[in-house]
């Protein structure tokens, strides 16, 4: 990291930021957010079971999303108990003609059947994902890939959308995501695992909207968001929140989401000069 990108974040974006949060950072901004289902559990193992299927189906447009969502978890008012013990050929049915975008009722099969083993061989996702984290890993990219080899052994085709590969250069944006429901506890993040594992070693969900804020920010000057842009923002945010670094990733999305918000104001207030184009 040079010199320059170590001042980027400065006292006057970092107080910006903590005001977004306090403005945002709140549950009546969630909806129409892929998070939104997953708050309509109570249980935690019904959370990140509902978690993982909306974060899986988070990318195409934000209505399709839910609809393809609620597609699925209506038939699990228990996710994590009802996949238990339902049989291939409920699933089956269940799935039939499902489609989202490009994945078929086929790819969510084999999400569902490596949900519901992970879950009869660990008791629950959150444990699964524990026994895979190292001490000394800097981050949980780690533990995720392991983590994600586990869903994937019921997959039959080479690779499944739902579940982006981490070993690869992607920045696996809804996977990210995922850990940051289940990690993070605050009025947004539900955080089931919050006890278990630590949102210091998050990594910051990064997508072409969250990669131009880091851009128009001055934290990042890497042209594509993939891991290592990812990396080196949440490097940035860690300096303001180390314990903490993806806090700000909720309400920086807002921005651009909302017809109630305004990026260029909130860069000014960061001490950003803004284009008049």
């Amino acid at each position: 990291m040079t010199p320059r990108s170590r001042k980027a974040i400065t006292p006057k974006m970092a107080q910006a930021l903590e005001a977004l949060y306090l403005r945002y950072n709140r549950p009546e901004y969630i909806d129409p957010d892929p998070l939104a289902p997953t708050k309509d559990y109570a249980h935690s193992h019904d959370q990140e079971v509902a978690g993982l299927i909306a974060a899986s189906l988070a990318f195409g447009n934000v209505k399709t999303i839910l609809k393809s969502i609620d597609a699925v978890l209506r038939y699990f008012p228990n996710p994590a108990a009802d996949l238990r013990t339902a049989t291939t050929c409920t699933l089956k049915k269940r799935l039939r003609g499902f489609r989202h975008r490009y994945t078929d009722e086929t790819d969510m099969l084999h999400l569902l059947q490596g949900i519901q083993q992970v879950l009869n061989q660990y008791d629950s996702l959150g444990h699964a994902f524990q026994l895979q984290i190292n001490d000394d890993d800097a981050s949980l990219n780690n533990a995720l890939q392991r983590w994600r080899a586990l869903l994937m052994k019921p997959c039959k085709r080479p690779g499944n959308y739902l579940l982006p590969d981490p070993a690869k250069t992607s920045a696996c944006k809804r996977l990210h995501m995922y850990l940051r429901w289940m990690v993070r506890n605050d009025a947004v993040d539900p955080g089931p695992w919050s006890t278990h594992v630590s949102a210091a070693k998050l990594l910051y969900p990064m997508d072409t909207h969250m990669h131009r804020i880091a851009t128009c920010l001055g934290i990042t000057k890497r042209k594509c968001a993939d891991r290592c842009c990812a990396e080196e923002v949440t490097a940035q945010f860690a300096r303001v929140a180390p314990h903490d670094p993806v806090r700000y990733d909720f309400c920086l999305t807002r921005l651009g989401i909302r017809k109630d918000t305004d990026l260029n104001a909130f860069l000014i207030q960061c001490g950003k000069r803004v284009s008049k184009n």
